[in-house]
């Protein structure tokens, strides 16, 4: 390979990890984020370890792994967005490193170097790390896992037994047990094809089981003295709710058939969520990741062997069973894109058929054209309040596409780069332009600043909604939660005000509830962003207000 092409292959990745970590301080504009966390920050202001708490209520929804490590970044930094993200972008660094050691141990380095940057410059990789959930851990979680995995498979050492074993434990401590068909699901899968399921039985895997279980215990004992000691509490409207069994079964299963404590009547269940969702999101490599696929199931029919199985059966497997689950959110397959990207990497530059060659120039070249023109359009109906960073991203880019025909000859390498390219324009103008100029209509985060505000030190902060968590976040103090029913009756302890979004407000004035209005403030009322809001000139069409009241 050129040192041309690994210059560019760098200049990519420095790039592209500037672009991933260019979100680290901007707002947050969606509730899960930030209830998130609001409850690391409890743990902070609670001096609490293992129990969880939103608006001064116990909360049982997520295991622990992803709280404890916000956490320690707030201690070591202090409250804040970017302190919040930091952890979580970490650990979509660790799984760059893994993605890296695992397709290189697989593959050449060039593979390798690709499937790092198709990690990187996917679109929802690029969104979620500005809207930080738990896939980031997860990402570096489950692809740690499988690597050491593959590694003791191959040869015992305790290191890699230890690491295996911690890195799944992490990774159960982050989602639950269903991350486990990824990672013992890519093992199965290797054995089977090679036809050595027998090793399955060696002493080396039941130790790591054992190790996996030992490491999980935190987990464990963090729910028993929550939950499982106290049987009194009421957790989802219900007495006697064992955290542990929450966690081994209504959090997993429950949530499979969508029929657990907490469930998505929406979701549609459709069996082709996925498929289309990761046109968008594992955009601009999608298409050729659905090759790919087709290709190594063609390969294993003709029964010709693969360099590996691990990516394709962990990464599948799981996304069978997201596929097969009645709750169904687009931000789940972003932990298995390292294996998604590990499964696509060969076909971005290895010799294909004609056919093949054909439909991998033009399935990139899609991308290369229509995220510009999409990015370009957005710019013109967002109208942003300053152009500086739309013209550095546009110099960046035309140096890109100038630079890259220039120095590359080889067609194929010449495309993937200038799809790289592509993907980074669009996501530095989303974490630089875009969310700068929608996040000023988050009602929440005015109406926490004004709160916060030395005049009303003495006062007791309500919310009527449990959705209210960018409020909660945001707030210099607890914020407790009185369901809006029992507003009309309900006695506070002195000085207090309540947040109101606009449907508690109409709530309140068709039951004539007794209130006063303190101030309002504008507010875009929802996550998805329509048209409308896009479009400057029609924002007001969609607007409300949020409200902070006196009782």
């Amino acid at each position: 390979m050129k040192d041309t092409n690994k210059l560019l292959y760098l200049l990519l990745f420095v790039l592209a990890l500037a672009v991933n970590f260019s979100g680290l301080n901007i707002k947050f504009f969606t509730d899960d984020p930030a209830l998130y966390a609001s409850i690391a920050k409890n743990l902070l202001y609670k001096k609490e370890f293992f129990q969880l708490f939103t608006y001064n209520t116990d909360w049982l929804d997520k295991p622990h792994f992803p709280f404890w490590a916000i956490l320690l970044s707030f201690k070591l930094f202090g409250v804040s967005v970017w302190a919040y993200r930091l952890p979580a972008l970490l650990f979509f660094t660790l799984s760059l490193v893994y993605t890296y050691l695992f397709a290189k141990r697989y593959y050449e380095w060039e593979i390798a170097a690709i499937a790092v940057l198709i990690v990187m410059t996917a679109q929802h990789i690029l969104l979620s790390n500005t809207d930080v959930r738990a896939e980031p851990y997860l990402m570096a979680l489950i692809t740690g896992s499988i690597y050491h995995i593959a590694r003791l498979e191959e040869k015992f050492t305790l290191k890699n037994l230890f690491l295996a074993a911690l890195l799944t434990a992490c990774a159960i401590m982050t989602k639950g047990i269903f991350v486990i068909a990824a990672i013992y699901g890519a093992l199965l899968g290797q054995l089977f094809f090679q036809k050595r399921l027998k090793q399955l039985f060696q002493f080396k895997w039941v130790a790591l089981l054992l190790l996996t279980f030992i490491f999980t215990l935190p987990e464990f004992y963090a729910l028993y003295l929550q939950f499982d000691l106290h049987p009194g509490k009421t957790v989802f409207g219900m007495h006697h709710v064992s955290g542990i069994k929450w966690f081994l079964w209504d959090s997993q299963f429950g949530r499979f058939v969508n029929s657990g404590p907490i469930n998505r009547k929406a979701s549609s269940g459709s069996i082709f969520f996925y498929l289309h969702t990761l046109l968008w999101a594992f955009a601009p490599w999608c298409l050729l990741f659905y090759y790919a696929v087709y290709r190594n199931i063609r390969q294993i029919y003709l029964k010709k062997q693969l360099a590996e199985y691990y990516s394709l059966t962990g990464g599948l497997l799981l996304l069978l069973l997201f596929t097969l689950s009645g709750f169904q959110l687009p931000f789940y397959t972003n932990a298995i894109f390292p294996l998604f990207a590990i499964i696509t990497a060969p076909f971005c530059i290895n010799q294909l058929s004609k056919y093949g060659t054909r439909f991998r120039l033009i399935g990139q070249w899609v991308f290369v054209i229509l995220l510009p023109i999409a990015i370009i359009l957005l710019n013109f109906f967002l109208k942003p309040t300053h152009d500086l960073f739309f013209a550095v991203d546009c110099v960046l880019f035309g140096v890109l596409i100038f630079l890259i025909p220039a120095r590359v000859r080889n067609a194929s390498k010449k495309v993937f780069f200038l799809n790289c390219a592509a993907a980074l324009f669009a996501g530095f103008y989303l974490n630089t332009i875009f969310y700068d100029n929608i996040i000023p209509y988050r009602g929440q985060i005015t109406a926490a600043w004004y709160i916060s505000q030395k005049p009303f030190d003495q006062f007791h902060i309500y919310t009527l909604k449990t959705e209210n968590n960018i409020f909660q976040f945001y707030c210099k103090r607890p914020v407790d939660f009185v369901p809006i029913e029992q507003f009309k009756n309900f006695k506070p302890k002195g000085n207090s005000v309540f947040y109101v979004n606009q449907q508690s407000m109409d709530y309140l004035v068709q039951t004539h509830a007794d209130f006063r209005i303190v101030k309002s403030f504008i507010n875009y009322p929802q996550e998805n962003i329509l048209p409308e809001f896009i479009n400057k000139e029609t924002r007001y069409k969609v607007l409300s207000r949020v409200y902070l009241v006196f009782k």
